[in-house]
């Protein structure tokens, strides 16, 4: 079992390596601690559903039994389940959010296709959305209508990073561009294991970030909603996302090739223009200017 010292550092190096910032240290050392262990959880799950040999269905069944601990008052036994423990309990977070990520992962160890964007939206409900729900359980921002824009952000943040890991998602089997997308681009699979992306591939991978640009323009007007460290850390999610589309058009969605990832530069510049358009109710509808 891994050391708590250990996993701390596992997960600083791979917060850094997302396209938004996962806990700035503008915000207040408790806000980060709680973001940092939700993030912990989110990547534990992806990892054991992803990366880890043997029985994965095994691993995951095993983080859900330790959260179904946690939630009885007994002492988790996995370091990412005792590292909600204070989050859990000073943020009132209910379980169900880490359920349904368990969920995803499960699912991904069955289900490596997707026919249409309406199918892969339903499995960012489990993989993405619950992750801004625990976000605005941590600042204490629930409510109906911001769980709603909530979701239209982390599905487009979803599909962008499906978008950018094309290769590395085939070479596991999985398939997350919509099969009736590829059929019409006259894209065959053997296209995503090649060595740099084809035109009818980048068609394809347009077409998925342009709706992706779409959820997160819907989305982002609940940026303006909020106040206080809640909309600073908001607005950089939603920053990354809008940084991370301007990567992918400036590399004209090569995704094959090389690593798209958002430059620091641009991703601050984006933070800085969501902060001040994201001022007012209906700021959203706006078009931010590209990052």
């Amino acid at each position: 079992m891994q050391s708590e010292r250990g996993h701390s550092r596992e997960l600083a190096e791979k917060a850094r390596r997302e396209n938004f910032p996962v806990a700035s240290r503008l915000l207040p050392r408790r806000h980060r601690d709680h973001l940092m262990a939700v993030y912990g959880f989110a990547r534990s799950v992806d990892d054991a559903g992803d990366d880890e040999p043997g029985d994965r269905l095994r691993l995951l069944a095993d983080i859900e039994a330790d959260l179904v601990r946690l939630y009885a008052g007994q002492a988790p036994k996995l370091a990412p389940i005792r590292a909600l423990a204070r989050t859990v309990r000073e943020c009132g977070i209910p379980a169900e959010p880490f359920h349904r990520l368990v969920e995803a992962n499960r699912r991904d160890q069955t289900v490596t296709r997707y026919e249409t964007f309406d199918d892969l939206l339903g499995y960012c409900e489990l993989s993405a959305n619950p992750v801004g729900h625990l976000v605005l359980y941590v600042f204490g921002e629930v409510s109906g209508p911001r769980l709603a824009l909530s979701d239209r952000v982390c599905s487009a943040l979803q599909v962008i990073e499906h978008c950018q890991d094309v290769g590395e998602d085939y070479r596991r089997g999985r398939v997350y561009l919509p099969g009736e997308d590829l059929r019409r681009a006259g894209c065959p699979l053997d296209d995503l294991s090649a060595a740099a992306t084809s035109p009818r591939l980048r068609r394809v991978v347009a077409l998925q970030a342009a709706r992706a640009g779409r959820l997160l323009a819907e989305g982002q007007t609940i940026v303006s909603s909020l106040s206080g460290f809640a909309r600073t850390a908001v607005a950089g999610y939603v920053a990354g996302g809008h940084a991370t589309l301007a990567a992918l058009r400036g590399a004209r969605y090569d995704v094959l090739a090389r690593t798209v990832r958002p430059r620091r530069a641009r991703l601050l510049a984006a933070w800085a223009r969501v902060l001040m358009t994201m001022r007012w109710p209906g700021a959203g509808l706006q078009r931010l200017p590209s990052a």
